[in-house]
């Protein structure tokens, strides 16, 4: 999985419902409206590592492949 950076995983986040909430720090706070979706917190980096990626795409219920 190529490395993307935070602002990337936040505009594709959009693409699949999520909006974003606020900021805290240097993470950014997104949610979704459908019930049963979590809330996902992602950082503001240049460079998000493929493990937090993955992480975050399994946490939100959909799949890399």
């Amino acid at each position: 999985m190529a490395n993307i950076s935070g602002k990337d995983a936040v505009k594709v986040s959009q693409l699949l419902g999520y909006k974003l909430d606020h900021q805290e720090g240097s993470h950014m706070i997104l949610y979704n409206d459908l019930p049963g979706r979590p809330i996902l917190s992602i950082p503001n980096h240049k460079e998000l590592a493929g493990g937090l990626l993955r992480a975050q795409i399994k946490r939100a219920g959909l799949s890399a492949c």
